[in-house]
């Protein structure tokens, strides 16, 4: 992986994004949405995450995080791990249409490689990006918070539940935000 894209700043506050494998709208049920938010707030509570901004999109997550406790680095992987082996649960046993083709996809994506025994859910990396400057951090806090707007899902950032524009708002989002 390039040094380009590394948790450098154990202090640091960091924009990151984790994209589901191919692409796939996975994030289109309740149920898996669910698997997210919980899975982010267990990593809030046992793992030191501070989550300053997020927004979980049909096909990928974005987080303006940091960490007090264990490495951004050790977080993320383990988040990835964690939600993956829930994930792939979850379609197997609920009512979803595209159950047998996910699946398939999903044990596709992990084919190839040693380190995955079943099912890759995540594509590697997630491009940590460190924000230094209070324009770069608005310039992502806008990117996460309208995401939901470019993809015409809702016409105001703050109506969109999965995200942390709510929070921005004055309105209690679904995960606890650290607002900057």
């Amino acid at each position: 992986m390039s040094e380009k894209y590394k948790f450098h700043d154990p202090n640091g506050i960091y924009f990151v994004t984790c994209t589901v494998a191919y692409w796939i709208d996975l994030f289109t049920r309740k149920e898996f949405k669910h698997t997210i938010v919980d899975s982010l707030i267990y990593c809030q509570k046992k793992k030191g995450l501070s989550i300053h901004a997020w927004c979980l999109m049909p096909s990928h997550l974005h987080l303006i995080i940091s960490s007090q406790k264990e490495s951004l680095a050790s977080v993320i992987r383990d988040f990835k791990k964690h939600t993956s082996k829930r994930l792939v649960g979850e379609i197997k046993v609920c009512n979803e249409s595209r159950k047998e083709w996910l699946i398939r996809a999903f044990e596709r994506a992990g084919k190839d490689l040693k380190r995955i025994s079943n099912y890759k859910v995540w594509l590697d990396g997630n491009q940590p990006k460190l924000i230094e400057t209070n324009s770069f951090l608005q310039q992502k806090l806008d990117y996460v918070h309208m995401n939901p707007v470019a993809a015409e899902i809702v016409d105001e950032p703050e109506h969109y539940l999965h995200s942390s524009a709510r929070d921005y708002a004055g309105i209690r989002g679904l995960i606890p935000v650290e607002l900057t």
